[in-house]
């Protein structure tokens, strides 16, 4: 009888996840096939190098089989596109006047800045997902005005069509990462230093490589990481991003291979986004995570060198938490140092940021006291859009505040995962460009009114905000890592601070470092 019952109940059970199954698949069907055709930029696949060629390519051959890419797109993209996508505003048309070929110089590839004199040292940054080298060209001067070499790797499956992510993996970026860094130490030898910067997912891969260096002994190691906006955890719902596509199996319903199918008008990151993008991006957070615990387990986290990431508080891509609980809190006392910006808090916003938004600061930081340095770029609650920075020392408790003459701009309640790298001068995404620069229309720039289903693209995606009001600041303490990487960090654009750290007063809407109400 107990048997029956159990046999019943499995029966059912099952019954009822086929349904379910086949449900969901019916839905995902409907979704994709109602949405915008498959272009050929979604349909070719450039040929780029696999692992075991990337361990075995130099820098040259990289450049090379670069270069063939970028000709067959042009061949097999540019030169074949229809009468209807020959538009103004499609990157992949040769009388766009966003076909970056056209530019001075195309940021889609790889490039390598060099000091006027013998170098100091080289550094290697590392692009995000979907991305390209052009988000690094601005933190490359600073190190090449610095007497670094600039190593900028376009990693593979980016910079060329969007169907170049539906197959890489991300141990392709990784071994591509490998070779920049081989690169990067024949062009300057130890012992001078190495720097690894790397941008959302290529923050990931800098971490990775670095973790990879105190495993094994033949990569070199770098002297000190720069993250910014870093994927060290990203939303629980990459984790069934592959279900997602399951439907492609089936010709037909190939446009379930992506995730969004949008026109391609930014010359230098792809607006489409393949499931397999987001799956890739979720397995290497997951082998980080756990290689991080291992390491930690081993005793060997004491060899990884100094971290400085700068962090949105509020992050619709990647995990602020997962940054703090995945990475900063398993590490020793090292010399790294979190900065994070929060919100702005001026009485224009506050009433109308979400709970979560207006309390994300206090859930962030566990009481406690911590082995890395803390740093929150703030204002004060209905009182001023002028920032200050508030830190607290590793080990230390007190908070000390100094103004940093900076600002919110008007319009502006937080910073985003994209605006990071970018200046508010930048040509593309700057919110002020200062037109010495054109790379077509001035996305970052762009306050849109009107009716819904007007514009080719998402209000959503054009009213993010692009670029950092606070990135003179971020450049500043990169440049101080550069110059003074053991030393306490300076007063910016001031004179530093006298007298002793004083006691931290709340942070608005707590202190700094009450979080008893952080989740596990």
């Amino acid at each position: 009888m107990v048997r029956t019952k159990v046999l019943n109940w499995l029966k059912w059970t099952a019954i009822v996840l086929v349904v379910a199954a086949l449900t969901l698949f019916a839905v995902r069907v409907y979704d994709v096939q109602r949405g915008p055709s498959l272009e050929v930029w979604h349909t070719y696949l450039p040929r780029e190098l696999t692992v075991e060629a990337l361990d075995r390519a130099d820098w040259r051959g990289y450049l090379e089989n670069e270069a063939r890419i970028f000709e067959d797109v042009r061949a097999e993209v540019s030169q074949k596109l229809t009468p209807d996508e020959r538009v103004p505003i499609n990157r992949y048309f040769e009388g766009s006047p966003v076909y970056p070929p056209h530019f001075s110089q195309d940021f889609n590839r790889s490039f390598i800045l060099e000091p006027d004199g013998p170098p100091r040292g080289v550094v290697v940054l590392l692009h995000g997902l979907t991305d390209s080298p052009y988000s690094q060209r601005h933190i490359a001067r600073v190190y090449r005005d610095k007497g670094f070499v600039a190593l900028v790797i376009r990693l593979p499956g980016h910079g060329t069509v969007p169907a170049g992510l539906t197959a890489v993996t991300w141990e392709d970026w990784m071994a591509a990462t490998r070779l920049a860094v081989r690169e990067a130490r024949r062009r300057v030898p130890a012992p001078a230093p190495l720097h690894l910067v790397g941008f959302s997912n290529g923050g990931a891969l800098a971490v990775k490589y670095a973790l990879d260096a105190i495993e094994n002994p033949d990569l070199a190691r770098p002297d000190r990481i720069v993250l910014i906006s870093p994927m060290i955890g990203i939303t629980r719902f990459a984790r069934f991003a592959g279900l997602a596509g399951l439907p492609a199996i089936f010709p037909a319903f190939s446009k379930a291979a992506w995730l969004a199918v949008l026109p391609e008008f930014n010359p230098f990151k792809y607006n489409s986004f393949p499931v397999n993008g987001a799956r890739e991006s979720y397995r290497l957070t997951q082998i980080l995570q756990q290689q991080i615990s291992d390491l930690r387990s081993k005793g060997r986290l004491g060899e990884l060198a100094p971290l400085l990431t700068f962090q949105s508080v509020m992050d619709f891509t990647v995990s602020t938490p997962a940054i703090i609980s995945g990475l900063y809190a398993q590490l020793p006392s090292n010399g790294s140092e979190l900065v994070l910006f929060d919100v702005n808090r001026t009485i224009k916003f506050g009433p109308l940021l979400r709970p979560s938004a207006d309390t994300a600061l206090n859930r962030l930081l566990p009481q406690a006291v911590r082995p890395y340095r803390i740093t929150v770029i703030a204002n004060e609650a209905e009182a001023s859009t002028e920032v200050e920075e508030r830190s607290i020392d590793a080990g230390g408790t007190s908070e000390q505040h100094r103004p940093l003459g900076l600002s919110y701009p008007p319009g502006v309640f937080s910073l985003s995962h994209v605006a990071l790298p970018f200046p508010m001068n930048d040509a593309l995404y700057g919110m002020a460009p200062d037109g010495t620069e054109n790379f077509g229309p001035n996305l970052g720039a762009l306050a849109p009114r009107g009716e819904r289903n007007v514009l080719i693209t998402s209000l959503d995606a054009l009213l993010r905000v692009a670029s950092n009001p606070f990135h003179s600041y971020m450049l500043e303490r990169i440049r101080e890592g550069i110059d003074h990487p053991a030393s306490p960090h300076p007063a910016f654009g001031a004179s530093p601070p006298s007298g002793d750290a004083v006691p931290a007063p709340p942070l608005t809407p707590g202190p700094m470092y009450d979080q008893s109400d952080l989740p596990p």
